[in-house]
């Protein structure tokens, strides 16, 4: 058996990063193999998300070895579909990112593909658009979303020849993963990975989309009005230049930028985590909306796929939940019916809405790998603030595209004397008042979560908060006609709903609470009995 300190020399050995290279060297003449077994516990995992994890050497982190042998298992595949595969390259602005894009246009060409470059730091529904818009075959992006600055990753949407139909420019699914992360395996060492792209069979092109890109926002937006005060801020991400030049171009006049959050900053240094759902997180947003009187936060996260929303009350102001946001937005873009569709752990707001504008309602497991190959998608959405809201140009979630629509939405309203509260208000007279609320409890160990679970499922509360708990259904057998996963559903009489599922990957139970109240508008009489089910269900859990 290779001791822990071999692998390291060999892996150091054909490691092509002078940077990481040096650092594994110092760890075997330091003979640290607790550190060492960190670095190589075993390859990074590469599923339908492709790439995550912290930036460093070894096979368990990310870095310039794990990007080239992850790009030479993607070429792999993609090769025994399509002689010159066309491949999209894009990347954010996190550590790591410049020289991982290279990378991976490197090992392209240098395979005999084409790889189609964008412009550094870009948001990842450009790299999306851009898979579509070139009817690429598959799609790279570097990025780790909103995870710590210590993060990066690595995204892969299929197109062009290699999928048919509604996967054209999605995240990739079962069985293209597990193909490449067979293909991934297989790969030589980094070192031996072809990267002479100028004396390769294929070649690197750059491409810039932008324009294209800003141009569908705004034949989409129309015309309407525009009077609407802004404060916009890209969370130290890449979307700051174009969520202003996609807002400027459909005619919205006041935007302005957080100052301390425009620039592209790995460090993220105003904010503990850089997710517009963390508080905190709008905290300068809020500061310089008083400031200049908006009538609407809209917050990008740093890869700018996600957007949320606030607005100012008599109080502060408010972030709208992502339920809220996707209410709102179901009901403006299904004014002529269509297809809308959301995660099972999403509102059940969005099934009503659906029902009364004459459109299609749909439900998904989560992730928008799922929800964006909803055939004739119109809309669709996930609590987690991600919105696609032009599927056929951005298969994927798109926080530019949702924040010009929500501006738009609000432009709309203000012009009639309203806001989006008052939306929201009208929604829930007409279609019952629909209140969620996420619940995450954590374990001391991941073996917990299995027993945990079935004991729920076998002796389930008798009520929730009152009301008779009427069905416990189990999501590993299937729920809804959805495909297995782990999971519980609890449905009380009073159609209040529960689902329960395991983290996957940390010692954790995702919870999912939503109310729903008929007759009069009573938010603070939802929000109280969403409060007083989660004291009871972690009493039922035993925490």
């Amino acid at each position: 058996m290779t001791s822990i300190l071999e692998t390291a020399r060999q892996w150091a050995e054909h490691d092509p990063d002078p940077a990481t290279r040096a650092e594994v060297e110092s760890l075997v003449e330091a003979q640290d193999e607790e550190t060492l077994r960190t670095l190589f516990a075993g390859p990074l995992s590469f599923g339908t998300a492709g790439l995550r994890g912290t930036i460093g050497p070894g096979e368990s982190q990310m870095n310039r070895a794990v990007v080239i042998r992850t790009t030479a298992g993607l070429m792999d595949v993609l090769k025994k579909q399509v002689d010159v595969p066309r491949v999209v390259v894009g990347c954010d602005a996190r550590h790591g990112s410049a020289a991982f894009h290279r990378d991976v246009a490197d090992v392209v060409a240098a395979a005999g593909g084409h790889a189609l470059v964008l412009p550094p730091q870009n948001p990842t529904p450009l790299t999306a658009f851009t898979v579509r818009e070139l009817g690429a075959d598959a799609g790279v992006m570097v990025t780790a979303s909103h995870n710590p600055p210590q993060d990066n990753g690595y995204k892969v949407y299929l197109g062009g020849r290699v999928v048919e139909g509604d996967g054209q420019g999605v995240q990739i699914v079962p069985p293209f993963d597990s193909e490449i992360a067979a293909a991934i395996a297989a790969a030589p060492p980094a070192d031996q990975v072809p990267r002479d792209a100028a004396n390769g069979p294929g070649k690197v092109e750059e491409v810039d989309t932008r324009e294209r890109y800003l141009s569908r926002i705004q034949e989409r937006a129309g015309e309407g009005p525009r009077d609407l005060r802004i404060t916009l801020t890209p969370m130290h991400g890449v979307g700051g230049d174009l969520a202003l030049n996609a807002l400027e171009a459909v005619g919205f006049t006041e935007v302005e930028l957080v100052a301390e959050q425009a620039q592209p900053d790995p460090d993220f240094p105003t904010v503990t985590f850089p997710n517009p759902e963390e508080p905190g997180a709008l905290d300068c947003a809020f500061a310089a909306a008083q400031e200049t009187r908006s009538d609407i936060i809209l917050a990008l996260d740093p890869d700018a796929d996600r957007c949320a929303v606030a607005i100012p009350t008599e109080s502060g102001w408010r972030q709208l939940t992502g339920d809220e946001t996707g209410a709102l937005l179901g009901d403006y873009l299904a004014r002529d019916g269509g297809v809308l569709a959301n995660s099972v752990v999403s509102s059940r707001f969005l099934g009503r809405i659906a029902q009364a504008r004459g459109a299609q309602w749909r439900t998904t497991l989560t992730g928008f790998k799922r929800i964006a190959r909803t055939p004739n998608l119109t809309f669709g959405y996930e609590e987690a603030i991600g919105y696609c809201c032009d599927p056929e140009a951005v298969a994927d979630k798109d926080g530019i595209s949702a924040a010009v629509t929500v501006a738009c939405l609000a432009a709309e309203l203000k012009s009639a004397g309203k806001n989006l509260q008052d939306r929201l208000d009208e929604l829930a007279a007409e279609l019952g008042t629909h209140k969620t609320k996420p619940l995450t409890f954590r374990f001391d160990d991941i073996t917990q979560i299995a027993p945990t679970l079935e004991q729920i499922l076998q002796s389930p509360p008798e009520s929730l908060a009152g009301s008779p708990v009427l069905r416990a259904s189990d999501m590993s057998k299937g729920y809804q006609g959805l495909e297995p996963t782990p999971g519980l559903v609890l449905e009380t009489e009073a159609n209040d709903r529960v689902i329960i599922r395991p983290s996957g990957t940390e010692p954790k139970l995702k919870c999912y609470l939503e109310v729903v109240r008929e007759g009069d508008v009573d938010w603070v009489g939802a929000e109280e009995r969403l409060d007083r089910i989660a004291v009871e269900l972690k009493r039922e859990l035993g925490l």
